[in-house]
């Protein structure tokens, strides 16, 4: 079940496609829905996340973290409901709003309709993210994230809110501090075919996908670390 579900959205085809190799693609979106309404899919990325920090000598839990946000169009099967129009980026779908460590790894993720701000987004998903991950104490953002949302996260979840900008003076690509590394979390999500555009009809679905996503990714970091080390 795990494979044919890390297959759909490796490979980003329909559920009613699957392969004959896995168990019909009904029993496997049951297994799916399971996960997602139970909260299982994101405990079972929590705790391989914990053993890839534990294996890269870190602790469990992190202290430090970057905020950021990612618009990606959404397929016609999105309701208008949970999609909106992003007008800075000129995106008609939904928004990606992601919490990671300074590992790149994910912490928290909320999908919402792209019309919706990022500052507006971050008072939610802190307030969810903070609770689990008590050690939580900074988190860099970038210009977006200004004005009164750094108050509101002294004051509500104890949280160091630090903006990092881009200065005046910069031409062209710049990397810019902490930034890249939640740039870096993006670029191996838009690697799985099927988050390359949202297709799922629930914003729930469609942040369970991101969690299969990244379970994937460090997957992949803990078995080339095994080899390494062979």
């Amino acid at each position: 079940m795990l494979d044919a579900i890390r297959y759909l959205v490796d490979n980003g085809i329909k559920w009613r496609a699957m392969p004959v190799d896995f168990p019909p693609w009904d029993r496997i979106y049951a297994f799916f829905r399971r996960w997602r309404d139970h909260g299982l899919v994101s405990e079972f990325h929590d705790r391989l996340r914990a053993r890839v920090r534990e294996k890269l000598g870190r602790d469990t839990e992190p202290t430090a973290g970057v905020i950021d946000s990612q618009s990606i169009k959404a397929d016609a099967v999105v309701g208008a409901d949970s999609r909106g129009y992003d007008g800075g980026k000129q995106i008609n779908g939904r928004t990606r709003h992601v919490v990671v460590d300074t590992l790149g790894l994910l912490l928290g993720v909320m999908v919402t309709a792209a019309d919706v701000g990022d500052r507006t987004a971050a008072q939610v998903l802190l307030a969810q993210v903070a609770p689990v991950h008590h050690r939580l104490a900074l988190v860099w953002a970038d210009g977006g994230y200004t004005g009164s949302l750094v108050e509101h996260c002294l004051a509500a979840f104890a949280l160091v809110l630090v903006i990092v900008k881009r200065s005046d003076d910069m031409r062209g690509f710049v990397v810019l501090p902490k930034r890249w590394i939640v740039e870096r979390l993006f670029a191996h999500l838009m690697r799985s075919r099927r988050l390359a555009r949202d297709y799922e009809r629930r914003t729930a679905s469609a942040e369970a996908v991101i969690y299969w996503s990244m379970t994937m990714v460090m997957s992949r970091r803990l078995a080339r670390r095994h080899r390494g080390r062979a």
